[in-house]
């Protein structure tokens, strides 16, 4: 059997300007959060999110709304609006896929000590945490999002080699499935549309207290992993059965030293 992995971001990487000044809360995000949705039938995924997108397109009243025109490219949750977004979250809600996240609060001392302040080692770290103990049963193929970094397509594919090698050191096993890497613009790939809006439910989590598109989603939510909320830890690894996500358990975002 193949899996398929579909991942995007929320947030961004960054940490200071052109002068060395943070700027983490003030003109970059406060989070970085990076999530894939797995499935074993992506062609099935890219026909429902196809359709929907094509009765977006021809629908009279949402014709006159602005930002419009941006969703008839590819729907997007931060851009779409509320009409659309609803349209899309109950579609997602029928299709059979999990997703998995990984949340990194942009701590300025770990990005310093533990990252020497380069954003290809912090970005690095978050794809290999997001995928340490994922291909060791089957292959995979992992299409990365294009949209939103500099980050290019070999940085995704070293990043997927040191999960490989954090699980086979940790576990003393070799992997001996196949993993392919593959760099896309959402508009290319429906998939990638979904993992847009399955982040936009954690990132508005986070960045507003707002729980309502989680909770509407939230079967299809394997594990959210903050790994950064030292405070919480282990309960900053939420699982659906024994830990459910919930905003109101982790520690308040604030900038972070």
């Amino acid at each position: 059997m193949q899996e398929y992995f579909f991942v995007d971001e929320s947030g961004d990487p960054t940490f200071f300007n052109r002068k060395k000044q943070v700027i983490v809360n003030e003109g970059a995000s406060p989070i970085l959060i990076l999530g894939f949705i797995r499935t074993t039938n992506p062609s099935k995924l890219r026909k429902e999110i196809t359709k929907l997108h094509k009765l977006v397109a021809e629908d009279e009243y949402l014709s006159s709304i602005p930002s419009i025109t941006k969703t008839n490219v590819h729907f997007h949750a931060k851009d779409d609006c509320p009409e659309v977004r609803e349209k899309v979250y109950k579609l997602l809600k029928t299709l059979d896929f999990k997703a998995e996240f990984v949340v990194a609060r942009k701590k300025v001392d770990i990005f310093t000590k533990r990252h020497k302040r380069n954003e290809d080692i912090f970005y690095n770290e978050i794809v290999s945490r997001l995928f340490e103990s994922k291909l060791h049963k089957n292959d995979s193929v992992i299409h990365f999002s294009k949209r939103g970094t500099k980050i290019k397509q070999y940085h995704f594919s070293n990043a997927i080699q040191t999960a490989i090698l954090n699980f086979e050191r940790k576990y003393n096993r070799q992997i001996e499935t196949e993993t392919k890497v593959f760099v896309q613009v959402p508009s290319d790939e429906p998939c990638l549309q979904i993992i847009d809006y399955m982040n936009w439910t954690i990132y508005r989590a986070y960045t507003k207290g707002e729980m309502r598109y989680f909770n509407f989603v939230k079967d299809k939510v394997s594990l959210v992993c903050d790994i950064y909320d030292f405070d919480k830890y282990p309960k900053s690894y939420y699982n659906r059965r024994s830990n459910p996500f919930d905003i109101k358990k982790t520690s308040p975002l604030g900038l972070e030293s």
